[in-house]
């Protein structure tokens, strides 16, 4: 990835920081966004120490013009943008019923809304042929879960336009993948939807692999998506997710 340049969404924690680390250390230039300035300065001060060129900026997706102008200033540094990473999210465990109808869109705005913004800032920059754009979905969108009705909503709306906007940009050489992980050990996201033993050993138990997956499987199908090994791959939902997408496996044994 020497030369390349990657904006980066929702990079400055868990998972997608992970994803920047890794691409930092393959050589790639980077710019991250996130609404916390401090998250953002003490990202940026640690892909440096990593050798990449690296800046920032504080920007919360949902407001468009401060994305595109995140992006112009992206450019500004680095020339085109080679790779494009929407990884912003907003989750809590809620019912539907005791959710406020502003906690529903929040959630919508972040996760679908943002990653439009990010997306649609980003395209008038991007090298073509050859750029690589994803998003980070979610298992939630196509597996139904209680207490998750605005991650199910957001999350497929997630998917759907990885899907046409891959059929869209695609003629102009711009590949549009999603990453779906499945329960990764030390994140957030775990810590509130398992973070009891009991309930995280049924959740395991119910998993084809039975363990939880690492940041650094996410951040590796992200590397394979940006290289030319993933070249001829887009519109593509990638689950990388031990096999939850397949359902209950609790009763399957050890052969």
């Amino acid at each position: 990835m020497a030369g390349k340049t990657c904006f980066m969404a929702g990079a400055t924690s868990g998972i997608n920081q992970q994803v920047a680390r890794r691409f930092a250390m393959a050589g790639a230039n980077l710019f991250v966004i996130s609404r916390s300035e401090d998250k953002v300065s003490a990202t940026v001060e640690e892909l440096r120490t990593l050798g990449a060129q690296a800046d920032g900026a504080s920007v919360d997706v949902r407001d468009y013009d401060k994305v595109a102008k995140a992006a112009q200033k992206c450019v500004s540094l680095y020339g085109k943008i080679d790779m494009v990473l929407a990884g912003q999210a907003g989750n809590f465990l809620a019912p539907a019923a005791g959710m406020s109808a502003n906690a529903f869109k929040s959630v919508i705005d972040i996760d679908l809304l943002g990653s439009f913004n990010v997306f649609r800032a980003s395209v008038e920059h991007l090298n073509r042929p050859g750029a690589s754009l994803i998003a980070i979905t979610a298992p939630q969108a196509t597996n139904p879960m209680p207490y998750q009705t605005h991650v199910c909503a957001a999350k497929a709306g997630v998917n759907m336009l990885v899907k046409a906007l891959a059929m869209e940009w695609g003629p102009s050489g711009i590949r549009v993948n999603a990453i779906s992980p499945g329960p990764i050990d030390d994140t957030e996201g775990m810590r509130r939807l398992a973070g009891d033993e009991k309930i995280a050993a049924k959740y395991k138990q119910a998993l084809a692999l039975r363990r939880w997956g690492s940041k650094d499987d996410i951040a590796n199908a992200a590397l394979f998506l940006c290289t030319p090994e993933g070249a001829y791959i887009t519109g593509t939902i990638m689950e990388v997710d031990g096999g939850i997408s397949l359902g209950d496996a609790s009763s399957a044994l050890p052969m």
